[in-house]
């Protein structure tokens, strides 16, 4: 009653109604195949134990865009904080250095000079502690130029100085823009766009069982030279008796515009007949469900129209997310001289007459589909449409 209304969480309920009975648990967990692609094309794989580290560190600029925006944003700050201090420790030594930071100097300097003021001439002026070196690395560095500090000639050694930080800094600015762009026009973002449907199907089409499902694209800018790829991955074992967890196996598919290319203007229902060649060609509909090793992996790849940049979609089915005898109804109508696509209905289906039997079966015995009618009545919902009569009776009028 309590989890009904909200106050206690349902999952710790029926932890407490199996604690109480251990010997006859009500509620059992539910065992699922581990995918290993996600719904939202994550790989679910977990690299362990890797010993040689520093390869990552070769590929330095492919590391940073890899990196989470957090971790990002704190390498940013902290390159050009390093940068700065670094610097400003380097003008502090050669003020150091030079005496520009020594006043009993600059009073020698200016006795000798027969007492004029401007007898002494600082590397830098106006820097007095490590203070104004920090303020001054950040004007020299980020161009900010406040004019009370200033470069003279009285230091070679200082103008070289000048020239390496600035090198520097525009190299420090060049990667981590570029780094920043590149996480923000990531191809991955693109994706996010491109739909696949929750479920797959398997019916009749030209009177063969194929493998369907429904892909979508909800902005307006087109994918360009859109190409769609299947694989199954199971484990299987060799005749060598080499067991091989994760089994690729390629797939074709026919599409409605032929080959693997698609034109992506509108969804699509992408369909792969199960022939001789394809490895669900002894799926039976009993073998759907979630104990199964089969899950069917849906790549998308294309180059986006607006940036030019190649963006890949991913997506998977579990054996029980493959609805058998089910059919992807229509969305695509013809309103007002355009096409207009509903995506509200682009999950949905509808049941159609299918052999319960795997397509070896099918094929081998034909007659099997002079059982089935392949045009029922009731398969799909029908909008009732009230006729409006052509003419009415009208009562006579008294005389």
């Amino acid at each position: 009653m309590l989890s009904r209304k909200g106050i206690i969480p349902e999952e710790y309920v029926l932890t407490r109604l199996a604690e109480d009975v251990p010997d006859h648990p009500r509620y059992r967990a539910r065992e699922r195949r581990a995918r290993f692609v996600g719904k939202n094309g994550a790989c679910n794989v977990a690299h362990k134990n890797i010993r040689e580290q520093g390869r990552f560190l070769q590929d330095v600029f492919t590391t940073l865009v890899d990196l989470k925006w957090p971790h990002t944003l704190l390498i940013f700050t902290m390159s050009f904080l390093c940068s700065w201090l670094l610097f400003a420790m380097i003008w502090w030594l050669i003020a150091f250095a030079h005496g520009d930071l020594d006043h009993n100097t600059q009073q020698q300097h200016h006795l000798q000079a027969g007492g004029d003021l401007a007898g002494f001439v600082p590397c830098v002026t106006e820097i007095h502690s490590f203070t104004s070196a920090f303020l001054f690395s950040i004007e020299v560095q980020v161009t900010i130029g406040f004019g009370g500090r200033m470069m003279t000639e009285e230091c070679p050694a200082a103008i070289l100085i000048l020239i390496i930080q600035n090198i520097v800094g525009l190299v420090i600015n060049a990667i981590m823009l570029g780094c920043i762009f590149m996480k923000t026009s990531q191809a991955h973002r693109r994706a996010e766009t491109l739909i696949f449907s929750k479920h797959a199907v398997i019916a009749l089409r030209q009177r063969r069982l194929c493998f369907m499902l429904r892909v979508g694209d909800l902005r307006k800018s087109m994918i360009i030279s859109a190409t769609i790829r299947m694989q199954v991955v199971k484990k299987t074992t060799s005749p060598e008796g080499e067991v091989v967890p994760l089994h690729q196996i390629e797939i074709q598919m026919e599409n409605p515009v032929g080959g693997n290319s698609i034109f992506l203007v509108s969804p699509l229902i992408i369909c792969h007949v199960i022939d001789k060649e394809s490895p669900l060609y002894d799926v039976a509909p009993a073998q759907l469900h979630h104990h199964e090793d089969l899950e069917v992996i849906v790549i998308l790849e294309g180059v986006v129209e607006t940036t030019g940049i190649t963006t890949q979609a991913r997506t998977s089915y579990l054996a029980d997310e493959i609805l058998w005898g089910q059919r992807f109804v229509p969305i695509v109508t013809e309103e007002d001289g355009q096409y207009s696509v509903d995506y509200s209905k682009f999950g949905n289906t509808m049941k159609v007459p299918t052999p319960q039997c795997t397509a070896r079966q099918l094929e081998e015995d034909r007659s099997i589909m002079d059982s089935i009618s392949l045009s029922p009545k009731g398969t799909s919902r029908k909008r009732s449409v009230r006729l409006k009569p052509k003419f009415s009776i009208a009562e006579e009028e008294p005389s």
